[in-house]
């Protein structure tokens, strides 16, 4: 495996970034509404596997103390080689001194929580498109 690393969206098939999200279980849009998503993000990550996409994430921030971390996301068949965590380390290297925040899809607080990652007591959230995200186990 020769991992190459991107933290810009030049030259993403986002119509790929679709699928992907749609095969690990995770919410999805159009390729459109993803692209204008990581662009408009703090930081990008893309992994490759010589050059087939397998893996991305991307946070948001203010660059100061806080950012959210979402999208993190590996293929199928290349889960379990360290690649999230590459991808979620990547992220938080890249805006210092900032706490984080998550969503995890429905079973994989496991993984987070190996990266020090802790259940809050408290969070809230307003859902514009909640039966899609109760589809996604995110609500009750």
């Amino acid at each position: 495996m020769e991992l190459k690393l991107q933290f810009n969206t030049s030259g993403i098939d986002w119509n790929l970034v679709t699928e992907t999200l749609k095969e690990v279980g995770m919410a999805s849009y159009s390729g459109e509404i993803h692209k204008k998503a990581f662009e408009n993000s703090h930081t990008v990550v893309f992994v490759f596997d010589d050059d087939l996409l397998i893996g991305f994430g991307r946070a948001i921030s203010d660059g100061a103390y806080q950012a959210a971390i979402y999208d993190v996301a590996v293929v199928p068949g290349c889960q379990g080689k360290g690649i999230g965590k590459l991808i979620v380390n990547q992220l938080i290297e890249s805006i210092p001194g900032c706490n984080f925040l998550l969503y995890s899809a429905p079973g994989k607080e496991q993984f987070y929580e190996k990266l020090n990652f802790r259940k809050m007591k408290t969070g809230m959230a307003l859902f514009t498109n909640s039966e899609a995200m109760k589809a996604k186990g995110f609500t009750e």
